[in-house]
């Protein structure tokens, strides 16, 4: 098995957090790149509402430069010893990015939280995790927060 190819994809959550020493771990096993991604989650795509652009535009301008400040500092500590590492920021409905990202750069393995939304949200949109499985292309790792911290 050649794993050459990790993407981590990460909403900033604590599940996130803790997802995040898996995807570190393999890339430095197997000397694999580590994509970083999270993708902006494209409302008017999943809703089919009509927004003016001019309005949508300049918020998710605003998100993607604050998601790419946020990859840029976030979780530098555990990210030390990774040496080919590259920060994305993507658009639209999550598990499809994911996916399509994917598929278009030949990843070998996806890393993820299984926790992210939860309650209405999760009711309304789903997990994007379980779509992730679904859809990609390559096998996936997700990984849930542990039920006892020590």
């Amino acid at each position: 098995m050649e794993i050459k190819k990790i993407l981590f994809a990460t909403d900033f959550s604590e599940g996130s957090k803790n997802a995040l020493p898996y995807a570190v771990d393999l890339a430095g096993r197997y000397g694999a790149k580590l994509y970083f991604v999270h993708v902006i989650y494209d409302v008017a795509a999943t809703t089919g509402w009509y927004v003016p652009h001019t309005s949508f535009d300049e918020i998710y301008l605003d998100m993607e430069k604050s998601a790419k400040a946020e990859l840029a500092k976030t979780f530098i500590e555990e990210m030390r010893g990774v040496v080919d590492i590259e920060h994305i920021v993507i658009k639209g409905i999550p598990y499809e990015e994911i996916a399509k990202f994917s598929e278009t750069n030949k990843v070998d393995l996806i890393v993820l939280a299984t926790h992210g939304r939860t309650g209405l949200d999760r009711l309304l949109f789903g997990s994007t995790a379980e779509q992730v499985v679904r859809y990609a292309p390559c096998p996936v790792l997700s990984v849930r927060l542990p039920k006892h911290q020590d």
